[in-house]
């Protein structure tokens, strides 16, 4: 998948070749979307294909694990996707029920005409794998209806749930799109964990979010490993990694295999801080 620094990635397997035909055949009777993507990877973690399929119905963009992603950057993403008039867009976390408990009253404040005993607001729930798709339905159910796993591409079949008499969530398997054209959105998705480690080279993705920390996020990364001196690139800082991690083989030599795992669990954990892996282009 990653050959000389580049990542090629062509993934449409059959259920989410289904869940895009299912999009479009229960589109009719959506009053409205809500879109979930990782707050560090707004774009990234976002379907190209969804705003041809949902055209201009209203949406609602969530921007998952705020509270992993640094604050600044993602007030400035608030701002950005805000321009369009069709989106709202809400920084939120599935760590905190009471964010995500407030989304059916702000979907049913768009649609007066819904929300209603007989009418309610009917919500479809989409977004890549890994994202917290099922988390947010099952906190809005208040039990477990969808299934949910740190591995992508759990969630493989449509299903209705009726939260209460004043709505009903449309969940669809995470939704990828036919190939990723730009190197760097699989590298994104990748060091997020939204494609799983086992289907990329895991030192490559490192390297790349290394790379990216070194230029926007050195403190974090030094404080966090306890550097002793500022890497010279990502291939020194993941050796120091390995050396500060005691990553070594029966050889003696670093195992930069298991330093990229501990450096990309980190990361995915929030424990190097809050970091934001894009920035709007005019933010």
């Amino acid at each position: 998948i990653i050959k000389d620094g580049k990542m090629a990635i062509n993934w449409f397997p059959g259920h989410m070749f289904k869940a895009q035909k299912q999009i479009k055949e229960i589109l009719k009777n959506i009053d409205i979307v809500v879109e979930i993507v990782d707050a560090r990877i707004p774009v990234s973690s976002a379907n190209p294909m969804l705003q041809q399929i949902i055209k201009d119905k209203p949406r609602i963009k969530l921007l998952n694990k705020n509270d992993l992603a640094d604050d600044k950057i993602t007030n400035q993403w608030i701002k950005y996707f805000n321009k369009d008039k069709n989106v709202t867009t809400i920084a939120v976390t599935t760590n905190i029920p009471g964010d995500i408990k407030k989304i059916p009253q702000i979907c049913n404040s768009k649609l007066p005409h819904r929300g209603k005993p007989g009418k309610p607001v009917r919500i479809l729930v989409t977004g890549i794998p890994n994202v917290g798709k099922s988390t947010f339905i099952n906190i809005l159910k208040g039990k477990n209806v969808a299934n949910t796993s740190n591995r992508p591409a759990v969630t493989r079949a449509q299903q209705r749930v009726i939260v209460d008499k004043f709505t009903e969530l449309y969940d669809t398997p995470g939704l990828l799109w036919p190939k990723i054209e730009d190197d760097k959105v699989g590298f994104r998705l990748s060091v997020t964990g939204a494609i799983r480690d086992a289907v990329v080279d895991i030192v490559e993705v490192a390297l790349f979010g290394l790379d990216y920390l070194l230029k926007e996020y050195p403190d974090n990364l030094i404080s966090r490993f306890k550097l002793e001196q500022t890497p010279q690139n990502a291939n020194d800082a993941l050796r120091q990694i390995g050396e500060k991690r005691k990553c070594f083989s029966k050889g003696g030599e670093i195992d930069l295999t298991k330093a990229s795992e501990i450096f990309l669990n980190e990361l995915r954990n929030g424990k190097i801080g809050k970091i934001s892996l894009e920035k709007p282009k005019n933010g």
